[in-house]
């Protein structure tokens, strides 16, 4: 443990680190990075940008949806929003279940509630020092996020949060699920799709708090996905779940993916990854 203590002399707590990845510090946490590249998608720079499997997050959320329409609120977003660049902040994506769901306000306590969020989500325990590996675990997530947003277009990457669709000013709303929507054109999936389509929504990083999951979450932050995709005019989402969590496969598929291609088994056994589908879901433009 000593190791990873020594990359900070100037931090005398854990909980100084996300103060100082706030404050534009370049800490970097040696000790986690492997557990969360492990998960991770990377631009061809070797950048790692998004989460590329749902986890264990999605995995709880096995409650049937309906299909995916536009409801009134998001009907709204539509007609606001198709022209390029328009950038969405505090404007309810999608309402529904019981939860809305909006792009992340960016600031320093709802960011900390994100990675928190996502951490929990995806954190693998340790035998020893849980506690310790987490926290550091945490403010990798947060480090991370902080680099989308400030390297990311704003039509370009989003990062979305659920909230309960409480309209009460005295009640602080409280982030119960997340999910990354980035733009990308990998040839691993443009190859399934159409080839007039030169870039594609890809959707990572889906979590939702413990004690929030099975309660259509999940549901409306893939409904969300897709809302904005018409805003941005994007015909395409993909996204990535491991081949036996069959939870969130159920999930994906509920809300209209379908599975278009696998790991090739020969690969994830020789690096010990888990095989992925990739699972892809066309948006109805005419909408």
């Amino acid at each position: 443990m000593s190791h990873l203590l020594a990359n900070y002399p100037n931090i005398t707590s854990l909980k100084h680190i996300s103060a100082e990845i706030l404050n534009g510090g370049r800490t970097r946490l040696f000790g986690c990075r492997e557990i969360w590249r492990s998960n991770a998608f990377y631009n061809e720079k070797g950048k790692a940008l998004v989460q590329c499997c749902s986890g264990t997050s999605t995995s709880t959320s096995t409650s049937t949806s309906t299909s995916i329409s536009p409801s009134s609120s998001e009907q709204v977003g539509l007609n606001r929003g198709i022209n390029n660049g328009e950038q969405l902040k505090l404007e309810n994506l999608v309402c529904d279940y019981g939860w809305r769901v909006r792009r992340l306000v960016e600031k320093g306590d709802e960011m900390r509630k994100v990675a928190q969020v996502q951490a929990e989500a995806f954190h693998v325990p340790v035998a020893l020092f849980n506690d310790l590996f987490f926290e550091f675990f945490q403010a990798e997530v947060l480090s991370g996020l902080l680099y989308k947003l400030r390297n990311s277009p704003p039509n370009r990457y989003a990062c979305l949060v659920a909230e309960p669709a409480i309209d009460d000013s005295d009640l602080e709303q409280e982030v119960v699920g997340v999910v990354d929507v980035t733009v990308l054109r990998d040839d691993n999936v443009l190859q399934h799709l159409p080839s007039e389509a030169e870039e594609y929504l890809y959707i990572s990083g889906i979590a939702v708090s413990e004690s929030f999951r099975r309660r259509k979450v999940a549901t409306a932050l893939l409904k969300a996905c897709e809302v904005l995709s018409l805003v941005w005019g994007f015909e395409y989402l993909a996204l990535r779940a491991y081949e036996e969590d069959w939870g969130a496969r159920k999930l994906y598929s509920n809300a209209g993916y379908q599975i278009v291609s696998k790991d090739s088994p020969l690969f994830s056994t020789w690096i010990g990854r888990k095989r992925r589908v990739l699972m892809i879901k066309r948006t109805n433009m005419d909408k």
